[in-house]
């Protein structure tokens, strides 16, 4: 073992401590390098409560007395220099405290063992990448005002290999696949539930051990690399998955590194998460906060993802959450909120809007908590979007009734309009809703098969007409019919049948309606960018709304019909006279529907109804939407109703709290 000159300088090891350093993965951990023109890789680990703490691994017979590390000042920081080590050898920390000795997998490394396989491994990535000009235009892609239909993906169980045991794709064989789908399909951008190394396979990787590294299930961290870049290439944005709320208690990992509950609040009822039965970061020590600040833009340096989906928000933001009374301990206030989780999200989010004001980032988060969206400035957590749980809960509740009943419960699907604008929204159709006895969204509905389908297309259309970007998990575009299975791949095999392939066709049209019309994308956080036309028929069930995109746009009329019946001659108001061209129709025989529709448009009357100066009558078809075009721009400003509709309670309510996510 060789004395190491140190890599952390003053302003290093300052700004770790201060809480503030957000490319700590620089420093810490194994960095193959020359010192003294010896060629070989430098350890770094903070374990500031150990008596001791050794390099061990292949390439000294993991011997503990083969290469000691040193104290880096007081900074809790250890250092040691291995000549002759190189890419690709197996190591761990050894550390004394307390009486015990055990070994660590290394917080910081690129690149883990194959679980279940704990060691990490000693990596230089090195990529050549050929993204430049999606990276040129990704402010563009990621606008408020852009066109944004995600489509979320596993990659263990998109696709698998029948003739090697069925074991899933690589990153590399993955990524012709999987942008060749997403872009026949017309998505925008593909988010990966958690490429981060994860013990447990079925945790579907929100169980990380591994905070920069991606899973060596797959492959390397070159091999992800080279899977973004196809994509990026291909024109389709990448948005990864990150748990920042808690972590799992597996020995060789984070829990209890040192000795000591050092990456873990040591109360049980700060530390704890009752329902993941994981262990809760100490987002109050400074320590903490710059490793997770450095693996957020990790991620983005590195990896040259276009965004974050920041999982589990609400579990932060709530010192009660999913605590009795108690059983949780209130902040210095008095309250429920954890202010220091607040504190982190608005110094991650600053810190990427600063590095990369082109990348978005995104909450799940779905309780009453103000401002998720809104600016730091103004005590907002500092989020670019959030998803629309609410939204999710109430329509796949209201679709799932028989229609005979749907008259009773309209406001599950008005009620939206509440607080549509109140955050920047994504609407989600997740892999949280398709799993533990949920059902697929083709299951979830009622009636014989044919409505079933008729459901999951009205599902998707107002999914697409509704502001708000888009997100659906796989499968739900070819009308999976069991629930997602993690240990399978989709069942591709449903394409062969004519309603599958319809489904799957349906998807690609609203997706292409969606980025050609701009109504039904520019002003998707802006109350201008929908207006009702009547969302009171509960008796018929027939929603009828204006989409809006500004100056210059045309309006696009959407009418919901949620019977299967049929209506012929409904009036409906609009603010123009003229040809409304139907740009989409559910219900149309390519899709799976019946055919009934509207004979590619309808003319404008001359007569009032629903407050509007003129009305078209338009058929409707049984369990059916359909979309119009009106015959020119139109952008509702200065525009008041004669008879306003009243579609919501007067008393606005708080969106459906969010339960436990999924297998974590």
């Amino acid at each position: 073992m060789a004395a190491l000159p140190s890599i952390f300088g003053a302003d290093d090891l300052h700004f770790f401590n201060e809480g503030t350093h957000d490319r700590l993965h620089e420093k810490l951990g194994a960095h193959p390098r020359v010192v003294d023109g010896a060629w070989g890789t430098g350890f770094a680990v903070w374990a500031p409560n150990a008596d001791a703490v050794s390099v061990v691994g292949s390439f000294n017979a993991w011997d503990g007395d083969a290469c000691p590390m040193s104290r880096v000042g007081g900074s809790g920081v250890w250092e040691a220099f291995a000549p002759g080590v190189g890419k690709g050898a197996l190591y761990k920390y050894r550390i004394e405290a307390r009486g015990r000795v055990f070994d660590k997998a290394d917080p910081f490394a690129a690149l883990h063992e194959t679980p279940p396989a704990t060691a990490s491994i000693v990596w230089d990535q090195q990529y050549k990448w050929g993204d430049e000009r999606w990276r040129r235009e990704r402010r563009e892609r990621n606008a408020p005002n852009a066109p944004i239909s995600i489509y979320e993906v596993h990659l263990g169980s998109f696709a698998r290999v029948p003739d090697e045991g069925w074991r899933s794709l690589t990153y590399r064989e993955l990524a012709p696949r999987l942008a060749d789908h997403a872009l026949a399909h017309g998505f925008t951008h593909v988010e990966l539930l958690p490429v981060m190394e994860h013990p447990f396979f079925g945790s579907w990787g929100y169980q990380i051990t591994g905070y920069f590294a991606p899973s060596h299930r797959y492959g390397r961290p070159e091999d992800l690399m080279a899977l973004i870049d196809h994509l990026h290439q291909r024109g389709l944005g990448v948005i990864l998955d990150w748990a920042p709320a808690h972590f799992p208690a597996d020995a060789h990992a984070l829990a209890l590194f040192d000795g000591t509950h050092l990456y873990e609040h040591e109360d049980p009822r700060r530390g704890f998460h009752p329902d993941w039965k994981s262990c809760i970061f100490n987002y109050g020590r400074h320590e903490v906060r710059s490793f997770l600040l450095s693996s957020a833009s990790y991620w983005i340096d590195k990896f040259h993802a276009d965004g974050l989906r920041v999982d589990g928000v609400a579990s932060m933001l709530y010192l009660d959450y999913s605590r009795a009374p108690g059983e949780w301990i209130p902040n210095e206030h008095g309250g429920r909120e954890n202010l220091e989780a607040v504190s982190l999200l608005q110094q991650i989010n600053d810190t990427l809007a600063r590095k990369h004001p082109d990348v978005i980032v995104i909450a799940e988060e779905s309780t009453s908590w103000p401002r998720v969206t809104g600016p730091t400035r103004e005590g907002g957590l500092g989020f670019h979007m959030k998803w629309d749980l609410g939204w999710m809960h109430d329509t796949l509740r209201y679709l799932a009734r028989d229609p005979i009943h749907r008259r009773y419960h309209q406001d599950e699907l008005t009620f939206r309009s509440v607080y549509a604008t109140s955050e920047r929204f994504v609407l989600p159709l997740s892999h949280d809703e398709v799993v533990h006895g949920k059902g697929s969204l083709v299951n979830k509905m009622p009636g014989d098969r044919w409505q079933k389908f008729a459901n999951v297309r009205l599902l998707f259309a107002m999914q697409h007409a509704m502001p708000g970007k888009k997100l659906l998990f796989m499968g739900g575009e070819i009308g999976q019919w069991r629930e997602w299975n993690h240990d399978s791949e989709l069942d591709w095999g449903l394409l062969d049948d004519p309603a599958h392939a319809g489904l799957s066709r349906l998807v690609t049209d609203l997706n292409a309606l969606h980025a050609r019309e701009p109504a039904l994308h520019r002003l998707d956080f802006d109350p201008a960018g929908f207006l009702w036309v009547d969302g009171t028929d509960a008796d018929h069930s027939v929603l009828a709304f204006l989409r809006l995109g500004g100056a210059g746009t045309r309006p696009v009329l959407v009418v919901v019909s949620l019977t299967p019946v049929v209506r012929s001659g409904y009036a409906v108001g609009v603010p123009l006279l003229g040809r409304w061209t139907e740009i989409l129709a559910t219900d149309a025989e390519i899709y799976g529907g019946s055919g009934v529709g509207n004979l590619g448009g309808v003319e404008a009357l001359d007569a009032p109804c629903d407050g509007f100066d003129h009305r078209v009558e338009v058929t409707l078809p049984p369990l059916g939407c359909s979309m119009f075009l009106g015959p020119e721009a139109w952008d509702g400003v200065g525009f008041e109703r004669r008879r306003p509709a009243s579609v919501a309670p007067e008393a606005a309510a708080t969106p459906e709290e969010e339960e436990p996510s999924g297998a974590r």
